[in-house]
């Protein structure tokens, strides 16, 4: 460790806290077995870390990748903020590709799921937009759950410019994934193309609603209005559509406050409770 990575060091360990550290390692699972097994912390909350980012923007990469190599989970966040910082005001294309290709070859650094959040979008993503696309999806069928995530997460920055269709892709070969927080990430991605397509989320909802994992399908129905989360996690969405209770419920100024609404709802699945299968999850 050189000696601008040491004063760093020396920095993060002044604004250390036990208690903060003992929280976070309960926080992100650190655990036996767990998804941060043996990660290790400071003890420092994320504001205190952000305010250094413009500090140490100016660090040389080789620095910034020593630094990702740390032990100490504060660290390597603060490492990818500093990367993320440097992309972003960095102009030329060959320092840039410089800066994505160091990252992806340090994923094994980026082994949790804020580190992932923090800088694959702003990284992955934003190289990629007007890229081929092809290292996403080498990603997202990775052994890695980090590189994994790291491929869902990098198709946020393409989701926030209205492009949708790599998410989509995406979102369908990831839907038999084992893991947990590949199916966070993959309902949240859900979500936030419906907040802007609509149409786009209920199409992939109406075709794999049935087979999603709960947690993704929870993700992705958040901010549903309650009838259609309803419809959606006992398996009746289509019926619901065919018998015209959408329309109606549309119909009505506000859908969740409709005590109609609700006893209209409440019947027919109460109707479907008894006489069919319903989907299981």
């Amino acid at each position: 460790m050189n000696t601008q990575t040491k004063q760093i060091m020396r920095k993060l360990q002044e604004l250390s806290d036990r208690d903060i550290a003992a929280h976070s390692k309960r926080f992100f699972k650190t655990g036996k077995g767990e998804y941060g097994e043996g990660d290790r912390f400071l003890g420092i909350r994320v504001p205190s870390i952000r305010k250094y980012v413009r500090q140490y923007r100016d660090i040389s990469l080789e620095d910034t990748l020593e630094l990702l190599k740390s032990p100490f989970h504060e660290a390597r966040l603060l490492a990818l903020l500093v990367l993320v910082a440097k992309y972003s005001s960095i102009k030329m294309s060959t320092e840039q590709d410089s800066i994505y290709r160091s990252y992806l070859s340090h994923t094994k650094f980026i082994n949790n799921w804020d580190l992932v959040d923090c800088s694959a979008e702003h990284i992955v993503g934003a190289h990629l937009l007007t890229r081929d696309r092809n290292p996403i999806y080498r990603l997202v069928r990775s052994s890695s759950l980090w590189e994994r995530r790291i491929g869902v997460m990098s198709t946020f920055h393409f989701v926030k410019r209205d492009d949708f269709s790599d998410t989509l892709t995406i979102a369908e070969l990831l839907l038999h994934d084992p893991e947990d927080l590949i199916h966070k990430a993959v309902g949240w991605m859900l979500r936030e193309v419906g907040k802007r397509n609509r149409n786009g989320e209920e199409r992939f909802l109406a075709k794999h609603y049935r087979e999603m994992p709960r947690t993704m399908l929870r993700y992705a129905i958040e901010k549903l209005p309650e009838t259609e989360r309803l419809a959606y996690f006992h398996g009746t969405k289509q019926n619901i559509q065919q018998a015209g209770c959408r329309l109606r419920f549309k119909a009505a100024p506000d859908p969740q406050s409709s005590a109609r609404g609700r006893f209209v709802l409440f019947r027919f699945l109460s109707y479907n409770f008894k006489h069919e299968k319903m989907a299981k999850f």
